[in-house]
């Protein structure tokens, strides 16, 4: 009986040790699933956009899409925003109009790897990335260098929260968005220190002396909702709003609601 348990127990700890390395190697298609995201028009949709590029290693090159405040007649606040991991920056029409209305100029970095973007997508890549085109964008005479916020759904979250560790924003929001990735994997039943790409945005929230505006739908299918609400307690700072719907549903026919949250959110800046 012993010999048998014993083998039965090997059995299950082979097992279990293939799911996790096969877990591992499929970190990348799972967080970076740009197989997914739609396919890319030949060029940007949005009013008055420019398009900027970074050269990268490799001799891929990296776009960025930024467009300009409505408002000319004095420097711009900017908002970056980052969006999820099927997504591209090219439709986010909702994104650019809604800070459009508020006076923003809008940054839309886009990842390695996706949409007219080369390379490879990872923590790292799209760290430098953002980095590279907040500084270039800052250079700007028309935008206000004293007014910058980072505004990220999902993974984007995670991207807009490694960013603030890098570069300190005015504000921060966060919708739909993880604890970290470690996090993620846990619930997964992976351990958390095989993950690679960890994008720990509960650190970056717990250190952040600035306010930050948290969204998270309530009944969300991708990220739980426990995310967001533990999320909501790291920080004095952070303002929570919880909708009730799901994550690619968000924020389920609360738009005015989402949009003056928004407004008085920078308002208050």
């Amino acid at each position: 009986m012993k010999k048998w348990l014993g083998r039965i127990a090997t059995v299950l700890a082979l097992g279990a040790g293939c799911g996790i390395i096969a877990r591992v190697f499929l970190e990348d298609m799972m967080l970076f699933p740009r197989q997914y995201a739609p396919p890319a028009p030949a060029r940007a949709p949005y009013r008055g956009v420019e398009v900027m590029t970074r050269d990268v290693e490799g001799g891929a090159k990296v776009e960025a899409l930024f467009v300009p405040a409505p408002r000319k007649d004095r420097p711009a606040p900017l908002v970056m925003y980052f969006h999820g991991n099927a997504e591209i920056q090219d439709y986010q029409p909702h994104i650019v109009d809604g800070w459009g209305l508020l006076g923003f100029a809008v940054l839309l970095p886009e990842y390695r790897g996706y949409s007219r973007s080369g390379g490879k997508p990872s923590q790292e890549n799209i760290g430098s990335d953002a980095v590279w085109f907040l500084d270039e964008t800052l250079k700007r005479t028309d935008v206000d260098r004293s007014k910058v916020i980072f505004h990220g759904r999902s993974l984007g979250g995670g991207v807009a929260a490694d960013l603030a560790a890098r570069r300190k924003p005015t504000a921060m929001i966060l919708e739909s968005t993880f604890l970290s990735v470690s996090a993620m994997a846990w619930g997964m039943g992976v351990p958390g220190f095989v993950v690679k790409n960890k994008f720990e945005t509960d650190k970056v929230v717990s250190a952040a002396d600035y306010p930050i505006l948290l969204f998270h739908g309530d009944v969300d299918d991708v990220i739980p909702v426990s995310h967001g609400r533990k999320l909501s307690k790291l920080n004095p700072r952070a303002t929570y709003v919880e909708y009730h719907c799901a994550h690619n549903d968000f924020p389920g026919g609360n738009e005015i609601d989402y949009w003056k949250r928004i407004g008085e959110f920078v308002g208050r800046l």
